[in-house]
């Protein structure tokens, strides 16, 4: 097949939509098809294939309220309508890669799907235009994925009566998370990077809604906790305002045996310190359906999480972890119980036994269900021709 998945960005800018597009068309592309990837031009970008994935770069920002800017909003259009490919999938709404596909979507002759992602803007005044056509925008596409069995966008197609629903849950990279560390290899990276204690590990680029702030002081309230809370994430709005945050987290956890750590590493030490860590703690506001669970899941890490997007849906899934109640905004954001948070994990923390046996359920359902291997098959079903949509 012919295969074209949009997406705002991509390789090697780093997140979550990135990451589900990129270990889609990889696999895709490794099972012998033909997989092309449309998305934003970006000037670290040194190659237009990577691993077998055709990129193909525009010059477009913005999305369909905020307005699109760029010089190739023109191109884009004529190169979707122009296309021959079998499939075109859209992932993500709310942005440009979308949001001009609905524009020209009567035109195009491919199967069209559409994963969501979320709808995160959905109760945001100054979107309310453009919800409103979006019933009739979900109907003609042959199917629409949605990652969780109950989320604010899947239950916005139910009210509206959207006939082409699946249910495709995100996964975790059975190539990353193929074999585990040894004790020596767990110990040889926690030195690496001065860890002493039980390691609490979160991560999520500093935009602001991560839960950086919140799994601090959930970290130093844990009581009889001692260790290092280690915050791993890129650049972005809150680096600086953590920082601030952990020197001052910094100064009252010396007294309480507690040390918070905030770094910007690569991708294989990422993930060896998830497996190294005794709890992944991540207190996000907002989410779609979070891949770091699957990941904490697939590296036998229980996790605590608030519920945003779909974890509290991820811990029944996999059986790896805890989630904290969490209050909803008008906006769709949480509020995670800090004080719940923090009892959760020094329970955790405390029980070696409970640790070991979340962490080992995590990983047999992961392994079972939620390989990106198999989530790029049942997209491939769907590509493929008719399925059976939900009832």
């Amino acid at each position: 097949m012919r295969i074209l998945h949009t997406v705002e960005l991509y390789y090697p800018s780093v997140g979550g939509a990135q990451e589900v597009v990129r270990q889609l068309s990889e696999h895709m592309a490794a099972a012998g098809h033909d997989v092309t990837v449309a998305t934003s031009r970006l000037p670290g970008r040194e190659t237009d294939t990577v691993n077998g994935v055709r990129i193909v770069e525009f010059d477009i920002s913005g999305n369909a309220v905020r307005g699109y800017r760029g010089d190739d909003v023109d191109r884009y259009k004529e190169f979707l309508v122009g296309s021959d490919f079998d499939v075109i999938m859209n992932y993500a709404a709310q942005q440009w890669a979308t949001d001009l596909f609905f524009e020209v979507i009567d035109s195009v002759r491919a199967r069209k799907v559409l994963v969501p992602c979320g709808f995160s803007a959905l109760y945001a005044p100054s979107y309310g235009e453009y919800f409103a056509r979006m019933p009739e925008l979900l109907e003609k596409y042959d199917a629409t994925v949605y990652l969780a069995e109950r989320y604010r966008d899947i239950d916005f197609a139910r009210e509206h009566g959207v006939s082409n629903l699946h249910i495709i849950p995100n996964a975790a990279d059975e190539r990353e998370f193929g074999s585990l560390l040894s004790n020596d290899e767990r110990a040889r990276i926690r030195a690496k990077y001065g860890i002493s204690g039980k390691l609490v590990l979160t991560i999520g680029t500093h935009t602001g809604s991560k839960g950086h702030r919140k799994s601090m002081l959930a970290f130093l309230l844990a009581p009889f906790v001692r260790g290092t809370l280690l915050i791993v994430g890129d650049e972005g709005s809150c680096r600086k305002s953590c920082e601030w945050q952990a020197a001052m987290a910094n100064r009252l956890g010396r007294l309480l045996g507690k040390k918070v750590l905030l770094l910007d590493i690569d991708r294989e030490d990422t993930v060896r310190l998830l497996e190294a860590a005794d709890v992944f703690l991540f207190l996000s506001t907002i989410e779609a359906s979070p891949l770091v669970l699957f990941e904490a899941a697939a590296a036998s890490t229980p996790f605590v999480a608030s519920r945003a997007g779909n974890s509290e849906e991820i811990a029944r899934w996999t059986q790896g972890g805890v989630t904290v109640r969490s209050p909803a905004t008008s906006y769709g954001y949480v509020r995670p119980s800090v004080t719940l948070a923090a009892l959760k994990l020094a329970r955790l923390l405390l029980d070696p036994i409970s640790r070991k046996r979340l962490g080992e359920r995590g990983r047999r359902a992961w392994a079972k269900q939620f390989t990106w291997d198999q989530a790029a098959k049942r997209y491939l079903e769907l590509y493929e021709g008719p399925t059976k949509p939900l009832a």
